[in-house]
């Protein structure tokens, strides 16, 4: 394997490891050598998960984690010390989403998303990092959207707590980048996931967005793997505080130019 993309001997965390995306990005890091800690608010649910990465070879830990409590933050960061003497790599993926038009939006709502998705993230960083610093490395990988850059309708809460990773990414870059510890923001466009798969069984809705994405397609969940292994491994040593954009160059324009050939 080339080095600069080898991850043998190296721990990775990621939340939100249940299903879809998590489970994605961790599979891509295990292949590529590393052990994992994988979280959900009940590790049990990790538990098919698990045995996949362990039949591959590598070890792999779950553990609770509500991203919302910040005693489950404390005692999920306290448990991955016991499990492991260092962790080199935090995937920060747990997340959610409502979607309403704004004026329907709740109080209730709002705190939901941006104490899942933009708090829980801060408070997840800051607590590996502490493990992270003292051994003077560690790569942070923050998921963002497209929504981190684009804002939708009916996505008001959502785009606020993926535009608020964004910025959030780059003040921890310059935070901790001089400790050994990069950060980056990994932002997929339109992939189908369990919480926007009811969108996809809309043959309009799925033709309206592939006509506005150059590769003319969504994304599919390998298509993520080396991104974040490359944010993961040695060859992004110099890579911090950026969002690198996964999404088919639907970000280059959200409408498209029409031709007209005579």
């Amino acid at each position: 394997m080339n080095p600069l993309f080898d991850l043998t001997g190296q721990v990775a965390l990621v939340t939100g490891g249940s299903r879809g995306l998590g489970q994605y990005l961790g599979r891509a890091l295990a292949k590529s050598g590393a052990d994992l800690i994988v979280t959900a608010r009940k590790k049990e649910d990790c538990a098919a998960f698990v045995a996949e990465i362990e039949a591959l070879g590598r070890k792999c830990v779950a553990l609770d984690l509500d991203v919302r409590n910040k005693e489950s933050i404390d005692a999920m960061a306290a448990e991955a010390a016991k499990a492991y003497p260092q962790i080199h790599i935090l995937v920060n993926n747990a997340g959610c989403n409502v979607r309403k038009p704004a004026l329907e939006v709740t109080w209730d709502d709002w705190n939901l998303i941006l104490e899942t998705n933009l708090r829980g993230a801060f408070f997840v960083a800051q607590s590996i990092a502490r493990q992270m610093i003292p051994h003077g490395y560690g790569r942070i990988i923050n998921i963002g959207s497209v929504t981190s850059v684009f804002g939708y309708a009916g996505l008001a809460p959502y785009t606020a707590s993926r535009g608020g990773i964004k910025q959030l990414t780059m003040s921890l870059a310059d935070d901790w980048s001089k400790l050994g510890v990069n950060v980056n923001c990994l932002a997929p466009g339109w992939f189908k996931t369990a919480q926007n798969a009811v969108m996809y069984e809309d043959a309009d809705w799925v033709e309206y967005l592939t006509e506005r994405i150059p590769a003319r397609r969504p994304g599919s969940p390998n298509d993520l793997d080396g991104a974040v292994v490359f944010l993961a491994s040695e060859s992004s040593r110099y890579v911090t505080g950026q969002t690198l954009l996964v999404d088919g160059g639907i970000t280059v324009g959200s409408t498209r130019a029409t031709v007209n050939k005579k």
